[in-house]
């Protein structure tokens, strides 16, 4: 690999052989339970200086770069990027960071260890259940939304870097080819040719772009093609020339090589395969909301392919991609993200009253106008009971979900013909739950919601010592909460009097 500048002999100077029940600072190595091409896991517990095990709340790991002279110096740099990147992460997406030693003496990253095996035998088990492909592709989708809000693009997203937590929670690890948009790009200064893995770099990667989150989202959509169909849709090219063919050839459509899967999964796997990243999803929220909510994904000519396109196209492409630079963008995963928002109109079709009901249209259109990017959510709750059976018809024998669910749309139709929302843009989700607030917090959560408006009813007495819905989804919701309420008569009347 070429490089533009050299490490000194001490930066790369062997390190001492590391043996179980030698003790690192205040870590003491117990046993190695992995050993790579990169770096060996080494399973440890902190000690006090007196040697005697110090209390801790989770098992610890720690990583302990392979460095032995005259090796790849992208190990080097590469283990340098994840000891700035780590200490910087929280969350439950990430390992919880715990400690870091330099090369001046023993370079190490010490973390939370996460039992458990990673996604990589489960590709040998490929094409899994359908349900299994979009169960993961969610949680992962989840985690790699919440780095990205972290200011971070991963660039080496692959099965052997996800690993998942008792309660299924998806964490990423492995951040030495990552990228942070405040720290330097050490990669970047320092390597010329394309980094990160064959088979899930984008496009972009390709072409020595760093910056783009929506990167992640292309190596995502290999990983859910190569689990619905149990084939790479690049294959495992080990050249640029390889690599570059994904600029020209379109992989096979997901259908073609398996009958049983649905359009709507094949038009996410190949929006998110696109070549250029505008035409993605561009956010990995949005991939999210999608495959839970696989009836609303607008389809595309993309969920009707079943081959690869023609010769004359592919040479068309071909053509422009020999070439083509990739364009200048000045993108940030921070950025990107705050670009792309979800945003949860949380709808009371049956008992806000007109005024109500306007207003909220109103301050919601208004918030969506301000946000070119945004998707709009619109979300209404069918009480249910707590104990007995529900009354699912009305009188006429209507079913009451479905009956909700035109109701918010005819609510919400004035915002997307006046704002030209296509259907990829705004969903409809009514909901089923004996208590609204917990659901709309529920949903907002488990959807990445960044914004949520909703109407307040009245302001009784009553309201006030029960509580009401939108205090309780103001105190529980994790993000940014605006609630609209009409002033009652006497309201009015006192402030005019004011």
């Amino acid at each position: 690999m070429e490089t533009n500048s050299h490490f000194g002999a001490d930066a790369a100077a062997p390190q001492r052989v590391l043996a179980p029940g030698q003790q690192v600072d205040q870590f003491r190595l117990e046993e190695a339970l992995h050993q790579g091409g990169m770096a060996t896991l080494w399973k440890v517990i902190r000690v006090h200086a007196d040697g005697v095990p110090a209390p801790t709340d989770m098992p610890l790991i720690m990583k302990v770069p392979r460095i032995k002279g005259g090796e790849d110096p992208a190990t080097i740099v590469g283990f340098e990027v994840e000891r700035m990147i780590m200490p910087m992460l929280s969350g439950p997406h990430v390992p919880k960071y715990i400690a870091k030693g330099d090369f001046t003496r023993q370079p190490y990253i010490v973390m939370e260890h996460i039992p458990g095996h990673s996604l990589r035998p489960r590709l040998d088990d490929a094409p899994l259940a359908l349900d299994e492909v979009v169960e993961i592709g969610s949680r992962v989708a989840t985690a790699l939304h919440d780095l990205h809000r972290q200011h971070v693009v991963h660039l080496d997203i692959k099965p052997s870097n996800i690993l998942f937590r008792a309660d299924g929670t998806a964490v990423l690890i492995d951040f030495g080819l990552s990228r942070h948009d405040h720290l330097p790009d050490l990669l970047d200064e320092e390597f010329t040719l394309p980094m990160g893995t064959g088979p899930y770099m984008s496009p972009e990667q390709v072409q020595f772009v760093r910056n783009d989150p929506r990167s992640d989202l292309f190596a995502l959509g290999v990983m859910l093609y190569h689990l619905t169909t149990g084939e790479r849709p690049f294959g495992a090219p080990n050249s640029v020339h390889g690599l570059r063919k994904r600029l020209y050839v379109d992989p096979v459509p997901p259908r073609a090589l398996r009958k049983d899967c649905p359009p709507w999964l094949q038009e996410v796997i190949l929006k998110c395969l696109e070549v250029k990243p505008e035409n993605r999803f561009q956010s990995a929220a949005q991939i999210s909301l999608a495959l839970q909510n696989p009836a609303q994904i607008p389809l595309t000519r993309r969920a009707e392919k079943l081959q690869q396109s023609g010769l004359f196209k592919r040479a068309k492409r071909w053509f422009f991609a020999m070439g083509s630079e990739p364009e200048a963008r000045p993108v940030s995963a921070g950025e990107l993200v705050h670009k792309s928002p979800i945003i949860l109109a949380a709808v009371d079709v049956d008992n806000a009253s007109s005024k109500l009901l306007e207003q909220l249209r109103e301050t919601v259109r208004r918030i969506v106008l301000t946000e070119p990017g945004a998707r709009l959510a619109c979300v209404s709750v069918m009480r249910t009971a707590r104990i007995g059976m529900d009354e699912l018809t009305d009188a006429a024998g209507q079913s009451l979900h479905v009956k909700q669910l035109v109701s918010l749309k005819h609510w919400a139709r004035p915002i997307s013909k006046g704002l030209n929302l296509d259907e990829g843009r705004l969903t409809f989700h009514v909901l089923e739950a004996p208590d609204p607030a917990t659901a709309l917090v529920e949903f907002s959560r488990r959807n990445q919601i960044d914004h949520i408006v909703m109407g307040a009813r009245g302001n009784s007495a009553l309201r006030r010592y029960l509580g009401s819905v939108s205090s309780q989804v103001v105190a529980e919701s994790d993000c940014t909460v605006t609630v609209v309420r009409v002033l009652s008569e006497g309201e009015a009347a006192a402030g005019a009097g004011g």
